[in-house]
């Protein structure tokens, strides 16, 4: 299925995919969304990416295998857990940091935190099993 049209098309909506899994991921704390939905539709995007380019392109363009995305994720997500306990909290506490930037406020978290992690595990985790499995039917 790689036609010129889709071919010339897939990076446009690549992207477009990529900057909506980042809102969807930011906008999770509030309303419906975050690291997992967030992490599903990136992994979709870099599938789309795949069916239209192919594998080398896609893997050239990631410039990590995605098993370490899952893997920095992890790392986030229990770093996320674990940073309550350092302030005398449980396990998993959130904790917030309001910092000011150009007259405004920007409310940092461990959920975010833990948020990211789980996005980059999804993303890693789809992605490396997407490509595996286009590597072997495509040829």
């Amino acid at each position: 299925m790689r036609t010129l049209i889709f071919r010339i098309t897939a990076p446009y909506l690549t992207a477009l995919m990529l900057l909506f899994s980042f809102f969807v991921l930011l906008r999770g704390h509030n309303e419906p969304g975050g690291g997992f939905i967030g992490g599903l539709i990136a992994s979709s995007a870099i599938a789309v990416y795949g069916m239209a380019c192919g594998v080398e392109a896609v893997r050239r363009s990631l410039h990590f295998h995605p098993i370490g995305f899952a893997a920095f994720g992890l790392i986030l997500a229990v770093l996320a857990g674990l940073m309550p306990i350092f302030s005398q909290a449980q396990f998993m506490t959130g904790l917030w940091l309001f910092v000011d930037i150009a007259g405004g406020e920007l409310a940092l978290s461990t959920t975010l935190l833990f948020d990211v992690g789980v996005y980059l595990v999804i993303v890693g985790a789809i992605s490396a099993i997407a490509l595996s499995l286009e590597e072997r039917y495509s040829g």
